[in-house]
């Protein structure tokens, strides 16, 4: 287990926008906080993402939508996405299945 405060502060201390934080078999755990503007592509694997802290917008194969802490999102393999819009604090859980 780790606590959503331990990983923020992971994230922060490592000064990368993203950091994995375990592996469970084919599922990978992360932390992301994008700066300013989120430049990531399409994934080979389906992702998961809960919001942690901020609100904003995101888009996922065309379709724009908000989002909030506590949010699930579902994006599935190779499905171009990315967060168009967001707060200086934003952050999220990334789970990635599959890899």
């Amino acid at each position: 287990m780790i606590p959503v405060k331990i990983a923020c502060e992971r994230l922060k201390d490592s000064g990368e926008l993203f950091l994995e934080l375990g592996r469970f078999g084919n599922i990978s755990v992360e932390i992301y906080g994008p700066k300013e503007v989120d430049l990531q592509g399409p994934h080979e694997e389906d992702e998961l993402y809960v919001i942690i802290s901020g609100f904003g917008r995101f888009q996922c194969e065309g379709q724009i939508r908000d989002f909030e802490p506590g949010d699930l999102i579902f994006v599935p393999a190779r499905a171009e996405h990315r967060f168009v819009s967001f707060s200086d604090d934003f952050r999220t859980w990334v789970i990635f299945v599959g890899r």
